[in-house]
């Protein structure tokens, strides 16, 4: 196995995947059965959302990769990733909204809602899930869990 913290970047590399992933099936899932568009407002452009989502899932990423295996426990790990995703979401969707409409009020307020209500939402909860396991799957490999290997890598003593 590679150093401790090359595993944990690793992690982080494929936990922030999976968050990407996640968000975006939810978004989709959620705008389909609920019949709505995931940003309302017609001022923010079509770049608001990609824009907030890449900036919590890179805030998620740099959090993962110099956090994990240091010894934070998993619900700590989860509880911050809510909070830097969430916040990091407010700040890239006010700057983003900013961008399109000019007023940095109307944006901050925009983000703030955006974040808190709705489609936001599902970002820092899939962020803190994403956490919450990339956390245990590092103590696991601490701990002396390997991978699963494919049945060509096996040995034939097996």
């Amino acid at each position: 196995m590679a150093s401790n913290a090359t595993s944990a970047w690793a992690v982080a590399g494929f936990a922030a995947a999976l968050d990407v992933a996640l968000i975006v099936a939810a978004f989709g899932f959620t705008s389909l059965l609920a019949d709505l568009e995931p940003i309302a407002d017609p001022a923010a452009g079509r770049l608001v959302g990609p824009i907030t989502i890449g900036a919590a899932v890179g805030a998620l990423l740099l959090l993962l990769g110099a956090a994990l295996g240091r010894g934070m426990r998993a619900w700590s790990m989860a509880g911050l990733a809510f909070l830097v995703t969430w916040a990091s979401g407010v700040v890239a969707g006010t700057i983003a909204y900013s961008a399109s409409t000019g007023t940095i009020l109307a944006a901050f307020l925009f983000a703030l809602s955006f974040m808190s209500v709705g489609f936001g939402l599902i970002i820092p909860l899939a962020s803190a899930l994403v956490a919450l396991l990339a956390a245990v799957t590092v103590r696991a490999e601490e701990g002396g869990v390997e991978r699963p290997r494919w049945p060509w890598e096996r040995d034939d003593d097996e």
